[in-house]
């Protein structure tokens, strides 16, 4: 994955969300204060999820905004929030959410860098079940 995708301060590994909004939220905020997106993404973000669920299986969702929240993009980033009790994502347990900010089409190979790690059975566990910044950094690099 390029370098300067994930801030490691957007690695949030101990969060706890009421519902799949309040997750899809967190994730957006991650990515405001990094800089990455201007705090009106986090709406899309939930626009997206209303339109098509971003789960990918495996307790892993991929929240993003719409093409139309393009302009709100300051830079491409991702988070990586992870939620040990789980969140329920439209009756599934949601652990980890892959937040995703891309300008143009930068998404796309996001997305296919994103998805040959979480089809690993090894390394999508590894970042459902990681612990420290450092191991998530280590795996999404």
């Amino acid at each position: 994955m390029r370098d300067g995708l994930l801030d490691p301060r957007a690695v949030l590994l101990h969060e706890s969300a009421a519902d799949r909004d309040a997750a899809i939220r967190r994730c957006g905020q991650a990515l405001v204060d990094v800089g990455a997106v201007a705090p009106s993404y986090v709406e899309a973000m939930l626009e997206r999820e209303r339109t098509i669920s971003t789960y990918v299986g495996e307790g892993v969702a991929i929240p993003h905004g719409t093409a139309a929240s393009k302009e709100d993009v300051k830079r491409d980033a991702i988070c990586v929030v992870r939620f040990p009790g789980g969140v329920d994502w439209d009756g599934e347990p949601v652990t980890l959410c892959v937040g995703i900010a891309a300008a143009g089409d930068g998404h796309v190979p996001l997305l296919a860098a994103l998805a040959d790690i979480l089809l690993d059975p090894d390394r999508a566990r590894t970042l459902r079940e990681a612990t420290e910044v450092s191991q998530v950094i280590k795996e999404l690099s």
